[in-house]
């Protein structure tokens, strides 16, 4: 059996760690590297005085300690999923080791490809009561799945939130910085740029942002690393300076006695400023949720070495100058930041600042777009479109209507709130319920996958109080624009659980609809069938049986194709599903008919192929299947149910061989061009009249004895018939709400009929070609 590649941490050296860990600093720590932007402006209050901005500063750094550092860095790096990380890697695993999954076409055929696929990884764990009591609880899977969904919602939520803050942070310094060059009269500077300029810039640099995706990280990504290094030195060396020149008493908050003295003396308000304390941390579940780009080592030597150490003494600087220079007078708090900058250096910072916040929003966009991309994998968001924006790094992605829905919103938030305070009430609320999330996750890990159920135990109790506490914070906040924030993540969950239920309802009735293949072969010549020359690929979500849609297009439309090719796309919780175990070829009925059975099975990181790359996969797993199933002896009447994973498909296999071959098109011709890129196009391009093409052509290898006629006779009717042209039939769902629906059921069956009007269609996510596109209408009542 082909093993698994070793993990990161086997294999990479100490060179190679070290330009992973400063690869990571632009990608995984540019959001918790720009949290000086506005974490003490969100925390303070008016009446601060140096008992209680040390007990802040305290609580900065224990939350700092306790958090990434020892929950993320020491415990939740360990529970990656084959190398991969982020809420739906802890959720897969719960899926495969206690059987929680709710997501359609899973079965118990996957026990080998889970357990090749987790490698050396996976545990078989004996059953134990906790196991069995959460695998028999129904209410269990669906709170699971519940919170996974709300999981990604806080990301999809910091996608908004995230550059909204952090460039509005950046723009008042830049504007303070622009008002001390162009007037020198302090009120006139107060009244045109305090006033009026922050929020015009923000939005300026937010529209540029997001205007710059569609380049892909790749393009602009080099400069990230150079950016949060330069930025994290240069506020160590001005903190130093600040904690010397203005008070060195802020080094006494590293001990505990400070927080236990805040919480000691709190009230309502002190609660409040707690609520900002949590933005230090935002940003650390990037730690986790990169993961599969980097490696845990070279994560742990960026976050213990440099970006750790670093943001601690900022914080401690940023206090010792706010501890004798605090004004409270002050509206437009981020300017004791730019004010505590010595000398000359204050526009340096002011240039830096606001590359850094580019590069935080930039971390968090692309977080998002990964996110949806996963939900979309594992059907559990409506159908975008998703352009990869790089060959050699699968996971940089763009999705352009995620992304000027996301520049929407983001502006919107900007222009409508236009405090820095106010928006950091509401980044607290979804930093905060991330964490809670990844902790209750992690404690179920430990307990059911781990088999330590009191280490999972002391877990969730020492971390879910600690998050809980801040929670509370940011739920005393929630009048102050965190409402808006839990208002969209209700829109978005509501939409993702909508498109969830219409998935599974409309794969039920797939199910309990379909004929069998007995159906299809009794429809001979003397009922008037007529079998078509070419191929035809029938794609629908059932892997055994006949789509009903199919048995509808038959009944009124006495024809199909010679060779018949059903196709079934099947999302499996893992990571990623490798070549070699991802096609799934089965025969249904006997060999005359020429009917296949094609299974593509793919992990939540996978992307789903479109028709011009697994075309020709699938045809060679075709071949192979029929090249094996001679070799084993097998009674007819268990063709159909016999399903064989093909071998690696990127080699030469026993069936076919591939002949690449160039040729020329002229006026004439009307030959398509098959092997014709088509990327990021959703619709065919009318070729020159004259130009080149390459195509790839199957032939038979050469006689041989291990050979049979009978199988050389059917592999060369699959070279004829694809040289006739392939078809692709699928279903097009009129769906009905079903009239005994209660009013939930109802109204959740109109969100994803509206829902599936408005994104895009199966057609063009597979990208196939209009010209050999069938659609077949089809009415559900769910």
């Amino acid at each position: 059996m082909y093993s698994p590649p070793p993990h990161f941490a086997d294999t990479e050296t100490w060179r190679r760690t070290l330009l992973l860990s400063f690869q990571s600093l632009g990608v995984v720590f540019g959001h918790l590297s720009i949290g000086p932007l506005y974490v003490l402006h969100t925390a303070s209050s008016s009446d601060m005085t140096l008992d209680t901005l040390l007990g802040i500063l305290s609580f900065i750094i224990w939350t700092m300690t306790l958090i990434p550092l020892v929950k993320y860095v020491f415990i939740v790096l360990n529970a990656d999923d084959n190398g991969e990380g982020g809420t739906f890697a802890l959720y897969s695993l719960l899926c495969r080791h206690a059987k929680v999954g709710l997501l359609p076409n899973n079965r118990d055929a996957d026990d080998a490809l889970l357990a090749y696929e987790m490698g050396r990884f996976y545990k078989n764990n004996s059953d134990t009561k906790h196991k069995r009591t959460i695998e028999k609880s129904k209410q269990s899977r669906y709170l699971m799945l519940m919170v996974a969904l709300l999981g990604s919602c806080m990301v999809i939520g910091n996608g908004v939130l995230v550059p909204a803050i952090s460039v509005l942070s950046a723009s008042l310094n830049l504007d303070d910085s622009l008002a001390s060059i162009s007037f020198k009269s302090a009120e006139h500077r107060e009244a045109q740029f305090e006033k009026y300029a922050p929020v015009p810039t923000a939005c300026v640099i937010l529209v540029a942002l997001f205007v710059l995706q569609h380049f892909g990280t790749h393009k602009i990504g080099f400069l990230f690393a150079p950016i949060i290094i330069v930025w994290l030195l240069f506020l160590c060396g001005i903190s130093a300076y600040n904690v010397f020149h203005w008070n060195y008493r802020v080094l006494y908050a590293i001990s505990p006695t400070y927080l236990f003295k805040y919480l000691r003396n709190i009230d309502i308000r002190s609660w409040r400023s707690l609520g900002g304390v949590v933005l230090s941390i935002a940003g650390s579940d990037a730690m986790f949720a990169d993961l599969g780009h980097f490696s845990k080592r070279s994560i742990k030597i960026a976050f213990s070495f440099l970006v750790y150490p670093s943001l601690v003494l900022c914080y401690m600087g940023q206090t010792a100058f706010m501890s004798k220079n605090w004004d409270p007078s002050r509206k437009v708090l981020p300017s004791h930041l730019v004010a505590s900058m010595p000398g000359g250096t204050k526009h340096i910072f002011t240039l830096l600042s606001v590359l850094a916040s580019v590069v935080g929003s930039q971390a968090t966009i692309t977080a998002t777009f990964s996110i949806i991309n996963q939900l979309q994998a594992l059907n559990c968001f409506p159908r975008v479109k998703v352009v990869h924006t790089s060959e050699r790094i699968h996971g940089q992605i763009y999705i352009p209507d995620v992304n000027w829905i996301l520049m929407a919103l983001c502006l919107a938030f900007t222009i409508a709130v236009k405090d820095v305070a106010n928006m950091g009430n509401a980044t607290g609320l979804a930093v905060v319920i991330g964490m809670l999330i990844t902790t209750c996750f992690m404690s179920l890990i430990i307990g059911l996958y781990w088999g330590k159920v009191f280490e999972a135990t002391l877990f969730l109790v020492f971390f879910g109080f600690v998050e809980a506490v801040y929670l509370l914070a940011c739920i005393l906040n929630f009048q102050k624009s965190a409402w808006v924030f839990l208002f969209f993540i209700l829109f978005v969950l509501i939409i993702m659980l909508a498109w969830h239920y219409g998935t599974v309802k409309k794969y039920e009735f797939d199910v309990n609809n379909k004929v069998s293949i007995e159906w299809l072969t009794n429809l001979g010549p003397g009922l008037g069938v007529v079998r078509l020359p070419g191929i035809g690929f029938v794609y629908s979500d059932i892997m055994t049986g006949i789509p009903a849609f199919f048995s509808h297009f038959v009944a009124n439309l006495p024809a199909y194709h010679e060779v018949l090719v059903f196709v079934s796309f099947k999302p499996v919780p893992v990571p990623s599903v490798p070549p070699s175990k991802q096609y799934i070829i089965g025969r249904m009925g006997s060999k005359e008919f020429k009917v296949y059975r094609c299974i593509v099975r793919y992990g939540y990181c996978d992307s789903i192929r479109d028709v011009n790359i697994f075309e020709d996969h699938i045809f060679r797993a075709i071949g192979e299947f029929v090249s094996l199933e001679d070799r084993d002896s097998v009674p007819p009447n268990l063709l159909e149910d016999r399903l064989i994973v093909t071998g690696n498909l990127d080699r030469e296999g026993t069936a076919f061989i591939t002949v690449t071959e160039n040729t020329s098109i002229d006026n004439n011709s009307d030959q398509v061009d098959e092997e014709s890129p088509k990327a990021g196009s959703e619709h065919s391009q009318i070729l020159p009249s004259t130009r080149r093409r390459r195509k790839v052509r199957f032939l038979l290898p050469p006689d041989s004895p291990q050979m049979r006629p009978s199988v050389r006779v059917e592999l060369l009717e699959l070279v004829e018939a694809r040289e006739h042209g392939m078809t692709y039939i699928l279903g097009q769902s009129h769906i009905f709400a079903h009239q005994r629906s209660n009013f939930l059921r109802k109204l959740a069956i109109k969100l994803y009929i509206f829902l599936g009007h408005n994104c895009r269609d199966p057609s063009m996510v597979l990208n196939i070609p209009h010209a050999a596109f069938v659609e077949v209408g089809m009415p559900y009542y769910l």
